[in-house]
């Protein structure tokens, strides 16, 4: 082990970006013989979500309706937004710079000489973080695929698959069947496995009967209807579509924005159901917990006029559902979109599905490896769509700024394509305020 360890959360950050050059390496046997020889026990139930989107919703869903039940909660999550402090929350807050700092410091003292990545790094030292507060409920977001992402380390209770779509497809194959298979890979023995997903690839349901997991599916085992003032929930009492019906009725629309957030909000309650001899919850923490969730950058509208609206969307899927949720907003002139996006993704997709919800289109350079020129993002949104004002900028803040200089009050701005993108500008709102 080094002899000169970082003493801060920002210098341990640098130190773990600089050490390993190759941002993700799947595998599991690294992580498992770590987190071995680290020997930290919890007794927490854990439930483990994955999908291609709509995991960080699923997350806030069971830490608020948890939290709201009075269970002592820790829940990880990635990328984040503005601090890496926002990975790692306990009872709802983010974890500490000290907490931090001896959780990294545990793993390297445990890892001897076995490389490990920054989000191998960072879970381990989440795990170490949650045995030392010794929560009820941990909860573990997936960081990609499933089945060699370092977090399926770990025995989950219930696990739960939000959608699949394309993405990822270097690491997790091309085809929804090889992702779907990837995704399953987080499946348990004898376990719930939810999947929100109303159709799901072949692949899924095949390697949950193969694994043994009970598989509970949206439409199928579960699911939800309702009208403009509130929602009802149903469900079987086991899966496939055997036993009695359950319904639960009268249920408040959840605070994070869009239609899609239902079918977030069934697979949660499920999960829940799945867990309720374990950790009990009532249909009113489950309101409680719905009325009260926010996830910063998932459809988020900001108070105040000209609308600001960050969404995350970074794939066709999630892009759809922002064009939907765009559309459901009422009548705006104008919408000005700042928008940059990662080089790996479906720039082109995205676009498609987007163009029509967007009249002037403010393009930004992301940085990193990864980051997009504007230019180069440039070219392929003046290929897929009619609109004249196609501008390029250093940065989203600096995309931004236009924005704000242009628009009118009754107007809006859609930032989105990349967490980068969404993070950037959610930076700037606040250094403004100060």
């Amino acid at each position: 082990m080094s002899s000169a360890l970082p003493d801060s959360l920002p210098g341990w950050l640098a130190l773990l970006e600089a050490r390993h050059g190759q941002h993700i390496a799947l595998g599991l046997e690294r992580v498992a013989a770590v987190r071995d020889r680290m020997a930290v026990a919890c007794d927490a139930a854990i439930i483990t979500v994955g999908g291609t989107n709509g995991k960080g919703s699923c997350c806030a869903m069971l830490e608020g309706i948890l939290l709201a039940a009075g269970y002592r909660v820790g829940c990880y999550t990635s990328p984040h937004l503005l601090s890496y402090n926002e990975r790692v929350r306990v009872d709802g807050k983010d974890a500490s710079d000290a907490r931090l700092v001896e959780g990294f410091a545990a793993v390297e003292a445990a890892r001897s000489d076995t490389p490990l990545t920054y989000f191998e790094h960072g879970t381990l030292a989440a795990w170490h973080v949650f045995a030392a507060e010794r929560p009820d409920v941990i909860i573990l977001e997936v960081g990609l695929g499933g089945r060699l992402d370092a977090v399926n380390v770990f025995d989950s209770d219930c696990t739960l698959v939000t959608s699949v779509a394309m993405d990822h497809m270097d690491y997790l194959g091309d085809t929804r069947e090889a992702i779907g298979r990837e995704k399953a890979g987080i499946f348990r023995s004898g376990c719930p496995a939810i999947c929100g997903d109303p159709q799901p690839p072949a692949s899924l349901v095949e390697h949950a009967a193969a694994v043994g997991a009970e598989l509970w599916i949206s439409g199928r085992d579960f699911g939800f209807g309702g009208d403009r003032q509130q929602w009802g929930y149903w469900r079987y009492t086991q899966p496939p579509a055997q036993g009695s019906l359950v319904k639960r009725g009268g249920l408040a629309y959840p605070a994070l924005r869009g239609a899609n957030q239902l079918l977030n909000a069934s697979a949660v309650i499920t999960a829940l159901e799945c867990l309720r001899a374990r950790i009990p919850v009532s249909m009113q923490h489950i309101r409680q917990g719905l009325m009260l969730v926010e996830v910063p950058g998932r459809f988020q509208v900001l108070p105040g006029r000209p609308s600001v609206v960050l969404d995350v969307a970074h794939n066709p899927q999630a892009a759809g559902v922002l064009a939907d949720n765009l559309g459901n907003m009422g009548f705006y002139p104008e919408t000005w979109a700042v928008f940059g996006m990662l080089n790996d993704k479906d720039v082109a997709g995205v676009v498609a599905l987007m163009s029509d919800r967007v009249d002037h289109w403010l393009l930004a350079d992301l940085p990193g490896p990864r980051g997009l020129s504007a230019e180069a993002l440039g070219k392929l949104v003046r290929t897929a769509t009619d609109k004249d004002d196609v501008r390029c900028f250093g940065s989203p803040s600096a995309a931004f700024a236009a924005a704000q200089k242009e628009v009118t009050e009754g107007d809006r701005i859609v930032v989105f394509g990349s967490f980068l993108t969404v993070a950037d500008v959610l930076a700037a709102i606040k250094a403004a305020k100060h």
